[in-house]
């Protein structure tokens, strides 16, 4: 059996060395979301990062990062499941690993493509600058704000702003609960609330968006890889109109010129969600990260 154990921050630097020697990865990957979602459990085998993951009540294996032994990583992996008599299953799944899994074991697996799950990148410059007719709306809802707000301010998310975003987010949560009542923002909030306790250990950037003294949105991300910076979590007020894509455009701005190998912004899943997808997509993407997930085939057919 595989020797997990429970992620922490002091993990962040070796799992990184893994990540980066890795192809492009699913935000599911950044350092930052395995600490702050659900159960995370690490271990190293055979040149690779493995993950254990125990997340909205099913136990999984993301695919292992590293360049190590592939055949050699993924058979302890179906070795530890049989272990612990659990289904195998591998999530976070490229089309090259599918290649991976079905060559070194053809017919074991049945692959599924996850559409919600998709990742959406943006070339950094795109959300940067908001050029061309496809920007037109953004810039239109931009210029608003800045019209009725003329005195607002942007400043980066550090020990002295990170009560300014602890009180936001609570107004957030509240107002949420206030317009949907059974609305199920326990497991988001407590994500949000580790990374504000963990910020600097997470290695963690952020902004703040101010009127005159009042904070009405912040947003908060950590680089995945060198040229990707994972957006986690961004939050506006209702009653300030604009908001949401002036902190998108100020953060992409703020990163660009802070970080000049910067290329892209990985704004994550939309989780099925009609109203989300419809924003990430009007943002026009560069790209997505497309993934599935594979099941052992004499573990089950599983849904």
């Amino acid at each position: 059996m595989l020797n997990f154990k429970k992620i922490t921050p002091e993990h962040r630097e070796m799992y990184q060395t893994y990540l980066c020697s890795s192809p492009q990865r699913g935000c599911e990957y950044s350092f930052a979301n395995l600490y702050l979602w659900g159960r995370q459990s690490i271990t190293e085998a055979h040149g690779h990062a493995v993950l254990f993951s125990q997340f909205n009540r099913r136990t999984v294996y993301p695919f292992p990062v590293g360049c190590g032994d592939k055949k050699a990583v993924l058979e302890a992996i179906m070795a530890d499941a049989k272990e612990r008599g659990i289904p195998c299953r591998i999530t976070g799944i490229l089309d090259t690993d599918w290649e991976t899994i079905e060559t070194l074991f053809p017919g074991k697996f049945r692959f599924h493509s996850d559409r919600d799950s998709f990742d959406y990148v943006y070339d950094i410059n795109d959300l940067a600058d908001l050029k061309g007719r496809k920007y037109q709306r953004k810039r239109n809802h931009c210029n608003r704000f800045r019209q009725e707000f003329p005195d607002y301010e942007v400043v980066p998310i550090t020990e002295e702003t990170l009560p300014q975003v602890r009180s936001l987010s609570e107004t957030w949560y509240a107002q949420k609960l206030e317009e949907n009542p059974q609305g199920d923002y326990h497991m988001e909030k407590a994500a949000l609330t580790r990374a504000l306790d963990h910020y600097s250990q997470l290695g963690l950037e952020g902004l703040v968006l101010r009127i005159g003294e009042e904070a009405v949105a912040f947003t908060m991300g950590s680089f995945q890889c060198c040229n990707t910076m994972d957006v986690h979590f961004e939050k506006a007020l209702s009653e300030a109109e604009g908001a949401y894509p002036v902190i998108n455009f100020e953060f992409a701005r703020y990163l660009r010129s802070k970080y000049p190998q910067l290329q892209y912004l990985n704004r994550e899943d939309d989780m099925g969600l009609e109203g989300l997808r419809k924003a990430k997509l009007s943002y026009c993407p560069h790209h997505m990260v497309e993934k599935g997930w594979a099941c052992l085939l004499e573990d089950g057919y599983d849904y």
